[in-house]
C-alpha cells in the first residue's frame, strides 16, 4: 500500500506530463480569446456549500462526496464539481460589482468523488471549466458551447456533436413535475430504492438515474420541452438559432437533465460519435438561481466542466498526436572531471539564454554522454574540455552530419542562441 496510490487515483508522469501541458496550453489560449481570466478555488469547502449548491437529491451529495470533519469540528468536503466554488468566490470577493459579465475559467482543477473508477474517470480527475456571470441571452450559451467545441476541434479531436435540451425555470419545471409523478404514479415499484425517493422530492432526477431498469420504466414519459413556458421556450429556440449560425451541430435530447440540482433552462452534453457508439466528453448548462441560493444577488450563469483524463484518453483513441516538446537544445558533455564546473557554467548560460540546456551529472564516459545526448534528443553537443578549453574554446557537434565546428567558449551562449531555430 504504501508504494500504490490510492484506488481511483493516478500518476502523472514526466514523460507524459507534456501531453497535459499541451491540452492545458490549448485550453489557456481559447478560453483567453473569448475573455475569460483564470480562477483558483481550494480543494474543499464548506460541506454546505455543496448541500444548498449541488442539491441533497443528487448522487453527487448522496453517495460521492468526501466529507470530513477537520480539528475544528467543521464539516468540509473535498470539491467534487467546480461551479459552486466559483460562485462562492464570485459572492465572497463582491466580484459581481465589476464588469459585467464577469468571465472565469478554472484549469487542472483536482475534482474528488468517490465513484467507480472507469477509462477516462477516476475518484480524482482534472477539469477545465468555464463560467460566465451576468448574461442571461442565449447567445451567452452559444459562446459557452462553442469555446469548449473550440477547444477539442484545435486538439484535433472529431466526430463531435451536442445534445441539447432545456429543463425551464422553477415555474415551467414545477408543471412538468407533477405531469412526470402522474406518469409514474403506476410505476413505483419498478423503481431503484433511490428514484422512490427522487418522486417526492425532485422527480427530474429520475430521468438522469442510470438502472437500466428505471430507464425502461420512462420509456413513453412526457418531455419537458412540451412543458417549457414562453419565456424559457423562446429562450430556448434563441439558443437553438445562435448555434445554428455558429455551424454548430447539435440534436434535441429530453433525457438530458444534468445530475445537479442548480440548472435552469438549457442543460447540454458533448458526446464523441464513432462506430454506433456515444462517449461523452463534457456537459454544462445554464443555472440563473444559484448565485441568489448561495447568498449573493439575482444573477444568471451558465458554464461547463471538461475532464482532462477524458479528453487526453480520447485523443489516443482517435490516434491524435500532440507536439512533443524538445527536452534538450544543447547537450553539454564534460571531457574528464576538470571540465565538468566550466560545463556547469556553460550550461547555466546557455539556459540564461533561453536555450534548454543538459549534463552529465554522473561521470559518463564521453561516449555515453553522446548516447544520454541521442536518448534526450538534442540536436548539438559541446563538447568542454581538452586542449580546445585551454585554449579557451569548446567544439560543437552537429549531432545529425555530425559536423563539428570550434567556437570561442566566452561567446558559445550567444553563438548557440543565435542559431536556437536551427536547433
Amino acid at each position: 500500500m504504501l508504494t500504490q496510490a490510492p484506488r481511483g487515483t493516478k500518476d502523472v508522469l514526466p514523460q507524459d506530463s507534456w501531453k497535459w501541458q499541451a491540452v492545458e496550453a490549448v485550453m489557456r489560449e481559447i478560453a483567453a480569446r473569448a475573455g475569460f481570466r483564470e480562477v483558483r478555488t481550494p480543494v474543499f469547502e464548506h460541506t454546505e456549500l455543496f448541500l444548498r449548491g449541488v442539491g441533497d437529491t443528487t448522487d453527487i451529495v448522496q453517495k460521492e462526496m468526501y466529507t470530513f470533519e477537520d480539528k475544528g469540528h467543521r464539516s468540509v468536503t473535498l470539491k467534487p464539481e467546480g461551479t459552486a466554488g466559483a460562485v462562492r468566490a464570485l459572492v465572497e470577493h463582491s466580484l459581481y460589482a465589476g464588469v459585467l459579465p464577469m468571465k472565469m475559467y478554472y484549469l487542472n482543477a483536482p475534482i474528488f468523488r468517490y465513484e467507480a473508477p472507469q477509462s477516462g474517470r477516476l475518484r480524482e480527475h482534472h477539469q477545465f471549466g468555464c463560467e460566465v456571470f451576468g448574461a442571461a441571452e442565449p447567445t451567452c450559451d452559444a459562446e459557452v458551447i462553442t469555446l469548449a467545441l473550440n477547444v477539442l476541434r484545435t486538439l484535433g479531436l472529431k466526430d463531435l456533436c451536442v445534445r441539447l435540451n432545456s429543463i425551464g425555470c422553477p415555474e415551467c419545471r414545477a408543471v412538468y413535475h407533477e405531469k412526470l409523478r402522474a406518469f409514474l404514479a403506476g410505476r413505483l415499484d419498478g423503481l431503484c430504492q433511490t428514484c422512490r425517493t427522487r418522486y417526492e422530492r425532485n422527480p427530474l432526477r429520475i430521468l438522469d438515474c442510470k438502472v437500466e431498469s428505471c430507464q425502461r420504466l420512462l420509456e413513453g414519459a412526457p418531455s419537458i420541452q412540451d412543458c417549457l413556458c414562453d419565456a424559457c421556450r423562446a429562450h430556448f429556440e434563441g439558443l437553438q438559432e445562435a448555434l445554428r449560425a455558429l455551424e454548430v451541430p447539435f440534436v434535441l435530447d429530453a433525457r438530458i437533465v444534468r445530475g445537479l440540482d442548480y440548472y435552469t433552462r438549457t442543460v447540454f452534453e458533448v458526446v464523441m460519435q464513432t462506430e454506433g457508439t456515444a462517449q461523452a466528453v463534457f456537459a454544462g448548462g445554464r443555472y440563473d438561481g444559484l448565485v441568489a441560493q448561495l447568498g449573493g444577488p439575482s444573477l444568471s450563469g451558465m458554464g461547463f466542466g471538461m475532464g482532462l483524463e477524458r479528453v487526453l484518453m480520447l485523443l489516443e483513441q482517435q490516434g491524435v498526436s500532440l507536439p512533443e516538446p524538445r527536452v534538450a537544445d544543447v547537450y553539454v558533455a564534460a571531457l574528464g572531471a576538470d571540465a565538468r564546473i566550466p560545463a556547469l557554467a556553460l550550461a547555466q548560460r546557455l539556459r540564461d539564454v533561453g536555450l534548454r540546456a543538459e549534463m552529465d551529472h554522473t561521470g559518463r564516459s564521453l561516449k555515453a554522454q553522446f548516447k544520454h545526448a541521442d536518448k534526450l534528443g538534442a540536436p548539438r553537443l559541446v563538447m568542454v574540455g581538452g586542449d580546445e578549453l585551454a585554449r579557451g574554446t569548446v567544439r560543437v557537434r552537429d549531432m545529425q552530419t555530425r559536423e563539428e565546428i570550434e567556437i570561442p567558449l566566452e561567446s558559445a551562449a550567444k553563438i548557440l542562441a543565435g542559431g536556437k531555430e536551427e536547433c
